[in-house]
């Protein structure tokens, strides 16, 4: 029988890390295809989200001024940052499903999930920030940008469909003038 699980002294396993990694890539999928189809400032990630920007707001007040759109990845990572994250996210351990997994949440609101535009968080810290940016109207122009590319991916597969279509009547066509000339 396993030992008690010691995190400290845990190895990296690459196979965990791969899943962990296209967990959370799925996850900022499935968010932008959320931005493309419903206006963030009606969006609800969580159940409990009235209750989670209340506490964002109290426990970050700067939010109130500064907003959220850019984040400051460094300030987050300072004794103060880590301390007042630390706090804000362990009042969801018992509320919210994996609160401490990873995510990726992008650094500035306005624009799309990129390498350069993405850093990772923990599930909490990511909803408390979403929610924080979508009321406060700082997913608007990401929501643009989704809605657009949303659309340019449906025409481009209609043209596809189009050109297969028009493809296949070209093959029937000439097969047919083929058996008239035999």
């Amino acid at each position: 029988m396993a030992g008690k699980f010691d995190p400290q002294n845990a190895q990296n396993l690459v196979e965990i890390e791969k899943q962990f990694a296209v967990k959370a890539v799925e996850q900022a999928q499935t968010y932008w295809n959320l931005l493309s189809l419903v206006p963030p400032r009606t969006l609800k990630l969580t159940a409990h989200d009235d209750e989670i920007y209340a506490h964002v707001q109290d426990a970050f007040p700067e939010i109130k001024t500064e907003g959220w759109g850019k984040l400051d990845e460094d300030w987050m990572k300072t004794e103060d940052g880590k301390k007042r994250w630390r706090d804000f996210c362990i009042k969801y351990e018992n509320k919210i499903k994996d609160y401490n997994f990873g995510s990726l949440i992008r650094t500035d609101a306005a624009g799309e999930y990129g390498e350069r535009n993405t850093i990772f968080v923990t599930r909490i810290q990511f909803y408390a920030i979403e929610i924080a940016r979508n009321r406060l109207g700082l997913n608007d122009a990401a929501h643009e940008i989704a809605k657009k590319e949303k659309a340019e991916e449906k025409a481009k597969k209609e043209a596809r469909k189009k050109e297969k279509e028009a493809k296949k009547a070209k093959e029937a066509k000439e097969a047919e003038n083929k058996d008239e000339l035999s």
